[in-house]
């Protein structure tokens, strides 16, 4: 059974003070054992939150990383830099770095073998507009993007990736997919896995629904078989909703 995984996205929120302050409020927390957590958070919090959560039960991510281990990139933090401060997860693709940031399929695919290479989670994520969810071409674009997600992975590889699906027209628009919609999606995307490895493969890799994902929500996507888990926003900025979030997600 896949051990159902919630990351939070902090995205450009909180101050240093404040993530400090949700981080210490969350260890004196009692969570599930069950599920696999993690607080995705801003570069520039994220020695003070990885040194403040060891010996702890959940990770801490960063928001994105850069393929090569050092060069002329301003403003870029690399992967390898990531791993070396013991950061245990990293968001790749997300549509805000697609859509704002010009990040590609190819760069997406460099960052996940790097984030591999250095024993970093690589949490890529996928998902249509609007435009492209009413058009029909959603399936062939998600399967795009899986292929060239995950090109040069070997299989031993491609079960440590968690796959994130993220409706562009469900996040931070308080509009979500339904559950079924959602299952869907992420059933597609295990069989596009099967095609390129194997049914080993694709029923190893954990697959996360995203898109105004809550704590009044979450049991109903955690009740589909395709969905492992969740990769969530603003839920995740309060403690009290992060951890009944994580509360949903548990195997009964």
């Amino acid at each position: 059974m896949r051990t159902p995984i919630i990351l939070g996205n902090w995205k450009m929120h909180k101050t240093l003070g404040e993530a400090v302050e949700f981080i210490d409020e969350l260890k004196t927390r009692e969570l599930p054992e069950s599920v696999e957590a993690g607080i995705c958070a801003p570069f520039i919090h994220l020695s003070d939150l990885v040194s403040g959560s060891k010996e702890t039960s959940f990770g801490i991510g960063a928001e994105n990383g850069h393929y090569e281990d050092s060069g002329a990139f301003t403003g870029e933090v690399s992967i390898a830099s990531l791993a070396d401060l013991g950061v245990n997860y990293v968001i790749i693709g997300h549509s805000e770095r697609r859509q704002y940031f010009a990040e590609t399929d190819e760069a997406v695919n460099k960052k996940i073998l790097k984030a591999l290479e250095k024993d970093v989670v690589p949490v890529v994520c996928v998902g249509e507009s609007l435009e492209e969810r009413e058009d029909g071409s959603y399936e062939s674009l998600i399967k795009s993007q899986i292929e060239k997600a995950f090109a040069n992975v070997t299989e031993e590889e491609a079960s440590r990736v968690v796959v994130a699906y993220e409706p562009i027209w469900a996040i931070g628009t308080g509009r979500s997919a339904t559950s079924k919609d959602a299952n869907d999606m992420c059933k597609f995307i295990r069989e596009t896995l099967h095609s390129l490895y194997n049914e080993s493969v694709a029923e190893a890799v954990r697959i996360q629904y995203g898109g105004s994902v809550k704590p009044e929500n979450i049991k109903e996507y955690m009740a589909e078989k395709d969905i492992d888990g969740a990769l969530v926003g603003g839920a995740s900025l309060e403690v009290d909703h992060f951890v009944a979030l994580l509360e949903g997600a548990k195997n009964d």
